[in-house]
């Protein structure tokens, strides 16, 4: 918590330019999109949605993580949103969470 506090202080979201915030378990992957002058969630998406489960069987590898991204970047672009702040919520830029963010970036999302 005390990593993730200090890399959020560093960051701010605003709803052009909106955080995307990561929160990896051993199981699943949860991303979402925060205003933060607003204090609202935008967008927020899980790997154990309905309408994932039937694309990835297992979410916690960096398979899944890469076909989250892909279509986690489709939806964000579909609500207008080019451009986003990418937290990675204390965790390493490593593994799932550098397999998300190279996806939503083949995606079509800049940060």
């Amino acid at each position: 918590m005390a990593r993730h506090s200090r890399i959020k202080k560093k960051l701010k979201g605003v709803s052009e330019r909106p955080r995307l915030v990561v929160h990896r378990s051993l199981k699943n992957l949860q991303v979402q999109l925060v205003d933060d002058v607003q204090a609202k969630t935008v967008f927020s998406m899980v790997t154990s949605s309905k309408e994932l489960k039937e694309k990835i069987r297992y979410a916690g590898n960096i398979k899944a993580a890469e076909i989250f991204g892909d279509i986690l970047a489709k939806q964000i672009l579909a609500k207008g949103i080019k451009s986003v702040v990418f937290d990675r919520g204390g965790y390493s830029y490593h593994g799932r969470v550098r397999a998300l963010a190279e996806a939503l970036r083949k995606g079509g999302l800049t940060f």
